[in-house]
């Protein structure tokens, strides 16, 4: 457990300073971190606080809570193919958003677009909590997620359907692709203290989610008490997901596959999965971020569509690697 933190932590660390000097212009890597530490108000100093730093700081962001929430909502429902947008907090996030973009609220208020896609999260967790009931168990919780995330995706469609605006549905189109491009500390320090709490929430459910994995009766029995642990990991999912999906848009894979890379390493304890899906969410997150800077730098690739292209492979052969052990 060490070593594969150690490893982690270590790729993490690359990763991040590969962001940092990673861009369109061509600067040697050391006169760009000297710049961030001492450059004074030099230009170079300033595209690298405020612009590299903030994005690679909502990577970290990002990434963590992806790969955080992922790991938890499989321990908990025992599932490997659960993932942060199962609740329909993302795709809540999401309509919020489009309704920001489409109202014209975003260009009017540089943190209108964010604020309105995490007033769309707490306004589908409020949904989720109504509708699975205080008493609802795991499957009452699946399927109020299920239901949210399909309502939300078809408010989404409906607003791109009757939108009289082209220029607003090209950049609602653009947004739910996720980006980290243009971002600025405004966005870090918004999405941090949700991101903060969040995962503070999630940390601490390492050992009832331990216990789930002897079902739920048999974690009642050592102590646990299921009904709190259903409700922090609803909130802390939606602290988490919820603030990435407002800075960052919809990026996909992160938490479903991140999760599958590294519980073969952690013995396929869910307790221990929590801070290495955080650390791995990060760093993919990050990779992503400045494979996007490098394949087309000139055509704006976006970061959602560059983890999906890294994540459903990797996927793809998890289920090869697992037919062939089953065999």
């Amino acid at each position: 457990m060490s070593r594969l933190l150690g490893v982690l932590l270590l790729l993490l660390s690359g990763l991040f300073a590969a962001s940092l000097v990673v861009g369109p212009a061509p600067v040697d890597s050391l006169n760009s971190l000297q710049a961030l530490v001492a450059g004074g108000d030099t230009p170079l100093a300033l595209v690298m606080r405020e612009i590299r730093l903030p994005r690679a700081i909502l990577a970290v962001l990002v990434g963590g809570s992806l790969g955080l929430a992922g790991a938890a909502m499989q321990g908990y429902l025992r599932n490997p193919l659960a993932e942060p947008g199962l609740l329909g907090i993302s795709g809540s996030a999401a309509l919020g958003a489009v309704l920001a973009i489409q109202s014209g609220l975003a260009a009017a208020f540089p943190l209108g677009l964010p604020l309105a896609a995490l007033a769309g999260a707490l306004a589908g967790v409020v949904l989720i909590t109504l509708l699975a009931g205080r008493q609802g168990g795991t499957l009452s919780l699946i399927l109020a997620g299920i239901a949210i995330s399909a309502l939300a995706s078809a408010m989404v469609s409906l607003v791109l359907n009757l939108s009289p605006n082209p220029f607003a549905t090209s950049e609602i189109v653009f947004w739910m692709m996720g980006s980290l491009a243009d971002r600025s500390m405004e966005h870090v320090l918004l999405a941090l203290p949700f991101v903060a709490l969040g995962a503070l929430l999630l940390l601490t459910l390492g050992r009832p989610l331990d216990a789930i994995t002897l079902g739920e009766d048999a974690a009642e029995a050592m102590g646990m008490r299921i009904r709190r642990v259903r409700w922090q990991l609803i909130v802390g999912s939606a602290l988490v997901v919820g603030a990435s999906t407002a800075v960052a848009g919809t990026i996909g894979f992160v938490g479903l596959v991140v999760p599958h890379l590294i519980r073969p390493w952690v013995d396929a304890m869910p307790g221990r999965l929590l801070v290495t899906s955080a650390l791995g969410g990060a760093a993919m997150v990050l990779l992503a971020d400045v494979l996007v800077r490098v394949i087309l730098p000139e055509s704006d690739l976006k970061l959602g569509v560059v983890t999906a292209l890294i994540g459903a492979p990797l996927f793809l052969h998890l289920i090869y690697q697992t037919r062939r052990e089953l065999a």
